[in-house]
């Protein structure tokens, strides 16, 4: 399959994702599950698709090796060649690897104004200028408020048009937002243009659409995942 086929083909597409970035701006968004349920491999589709419109990927992930973060996309772009035209396919993955970067971080180790100063080495150095960033780990238990608005300002400095950050729920934690968006999160939800949820039903799992400011689709909505390999299946 070519470039323009993934594109197209995306399940993605469905949430019109792309078009918001394009006449909005920056925007946050967020994806929730159960601890070991798939947000990696939601982060990491969500990446892969950035990266076939020409964007860069900065993937920062906290508490998690280089070669384990790396290892999620050599996985998924796997299970995406299933039945695809090999030599097209490859062509495809190495025009677009250059527009992925990952960053690790200690869970300790981390917070906004280290990551600011390793991005702006690589940006002065004229290394890497990510348009898109996806933070996998992040301790939203640690976080409050200010810290996420702090990540507002940021990706304006940084002239970022999305971040996406993974967070996990807990089942025994039942709060919730207004508009349905779960612990840890509830009490921050109003930073975010977008939330998703994984959450599993009998024998299948489901990708809620929580909340999607000015998207195609309404709050509410699931998309369907595959429980075998967590890839979003086309409608």
């Amino acid at each position: 399959m070519g470039k323009k086929n993934l594109v197209m083909n995306n399940p993605l597409r469905v949430l019109g994702l792309e078009k918001k970035v394009q006449e909005k701006g920056a925007g946050m968004g967020l994806v929730m599950a159960s601890a070991g349920l798939g947000k990696t491999a939601i982060l990491v589709q969500i990446a892969l698709d950035s990266m076939l419109w020409g964007d860069k990927v900065l993937h920062v992930s906290i508490g998690e090796g280089f070669d384990k973060t790396r290892a999620w996309y050599d996985d998924i772009l796997a299970l995406m060649a299933v039945g695809e035209k090999s030599e097209s396919f490859h062509s495809t993955v190495a025009e677009i690897m250059p527009n992925r970067m990952i960053m690790t971080f200690k869970e300790a180790g981390f917070n906004q104004a280290k990551l600011e100063e390793r991005l702006d080495d690589l940006v002065q150095q004229n290394i890497y200028k990510p348009v898109c960033l996806i933070i996998d780990g992040y301790d939203f238990s640690a976080g409050n408020h200010a810290d996420l608005e702090e990540f507002k300002e940021f990706m304006v400095r940084h002239g970022l048009k999305m971040i996406w950050f993974s967070a996990t729920t807990h089942r025994d934690d039942d709060r919730r937002s207004a508009a349905g968006v779960p612990a840890p999160c509830h009490e921050i939800d109003d930073l975010f243009d977008v939330v998703l949820l994984i959450a599993p039903k009998d024998e299948a799992v489901n990708l809620k659409i929580i909340k999607c400011n000015n998207c195609a689709v309404d709050p509410g909505t699931s998309l369907t995942l595959d429980p075998s390999t967590m890839l979003i299946q086309k409608g």
